[in-house]
């Protein structure tokens, strides 16, 4: 079973390796990694780390993972290439605009939360 999560995995924390963790238990694990300009346009700042770090880290720690940059133009490329049997998304995770969960024809979970009041990726960015 191929299962999908992405995201900007800035910073890489606990919650984001409670995520990994939990996809990659239920089966082939897939990761899009958001792409630098693509973080600035949607949050509306740059990531600390660049999309490259952010890519080697996840291999890094998960050397069994299919890990992709996502596409420039087209946030559902990857989806579609990859062609989950499940989307897992993060207890707070939000879908790039203009995308909505009915857009993406596969089943999706949501995770819980893993310590927010810890590891939540905005208490953990610099001011």
């Amino acid at each position: 079973m191929r299962v999908l999560v992405f995201g900007t995995f800035d910073q890489f924390h606990p919650g984001h390796e409670f995520v990994l963790h939990e996809a990659s238990a239920r089966g082939e694990l897939w990761v899009v990694v958001a792409r630098d300009h693509t973080v600035e346009r949607i949050k509306k700042r740059k990531p600390v780390e660049s999309e490259d770090d952010r890519k080697k880290k996840i291999e890094s720690l998960f050397p069994d993972a299919h890990v992709v940059l996502g596409d420039n133009d087209d946030y559902l490329a990857p989806v579609r290439t990859i062609a989950p049997d499940l989307i897992l998304l993060g207890y707070d995770q939000k879908l790039p605009p203009g995308v909505m969960e009915s857009d993406l024809p596969y089943p999706i979970e949501r995770l819980p939360a893993f310590e927010p009041e810890k590891y939540k990726s905005s208490l953990r960015r610099p001011s």
